[in-house]
């Protein structure tokens, strides 16, 4: 599970009963190397683990058994990883003994609803918020804790851009505002709502700046003072 490669026939055709997988996916939803982080960012309702026959294409095999969870309003990608880990032995007690009766056994994966995502690097985690509001915030959730999320805040004109690590949780405000995306709209108590492509997002869970530790925002707030014509920069 998670291996990364895609192994040659001659290793494929070793085991006397079959070469099997466990993906992190309803297969053939989000195949590649991040299903949990795309599930969560896609706004999925649903995700799971897959037993499948290993071939030479990527999480492609015929699916021997699969189990579903429901996902979370406030699931991370931290806290689906831990959930399907904890599913994952379930699924191989029900999956393999089937292999017992016919080594063949399995369903074919209909490439129609083929989806497919890549390995994910540190800068995917660079906040475009000229996107929704909706898909920012499941974004958030979804990169937590790898890779994480920033923005890179320009607090006020004059002021030096700086990354700002951004951990969940966030407030989806369905109203647009006229503002550019990315423009800080408010600063309260609870919390820094931001302009975004579509509606906006209040800002709540804890932010780490440059040379400090993470910190919750309401704490951060009391010694670091946001201009009032501060912005987050496009990406």
């Amino acid at each position: 599970m998670a291996y990364g490669q895609i192994l040659p026939q001659e290793v494929i055709a070793m085991p006397r009963l079959a070469c099997v997988n466990l993906h992190a996916s309803l297969l053939p939803r989000h195949r590649g190397a991040a299903p949990i982080q795309s599930a969560i960012a896609a706004g999925d309702e649903t995700s799971g683990v897959t037993l499948m026959h290993i071939e030479q294409k990527l999480d492609a095999g015929p699916m021997i058994h699969k189990e579903a969870i429901t996902l979370d309003a406030a699931e991370t990608g931290g806290s689906l990883h831990d959930r399907l880990a904890e599913l994952s032995p379930q699924v191989l007690e029900n999956g393999l003994p089937a292999l017992l009766t016919d080594p063949t056994t399995g369903t074919i994966q209909d490439e129609a609803l083929a989806t497919h995502c890549g390995k994910l690097a540190r800068e995917d985690g660079l906040i475009d918020w000229a996107q929704p509001a909706v898909e920012i915030e499941r974004r958030i959730r979804a990169f937590d804790p790898w890779p994480g999320t920033a923005g890179v805040l320009q607090n006020g004109s004059d002021g030096e851009p700086q990354q700002i690590k951004i951990f969940p949780h966030a407030e989806v405000i369905p109203e647009s505002s006229s503002s550019p995306p990315g423009n800080i709209e408010q600063v309260d108590k609870d919390g820094i709502t931001v302009a975004c492509g579509e509606g906006q997002l209040k800002l709540t869970g804890p932010w780490q700046v440059p040379g400090k530790k993470r910190m919750p925002l309401q704490d951060l707030l009391r010694g670091f003072s946001v201009a009032e014509d501060a912005r987050f920069l496009s990406t």
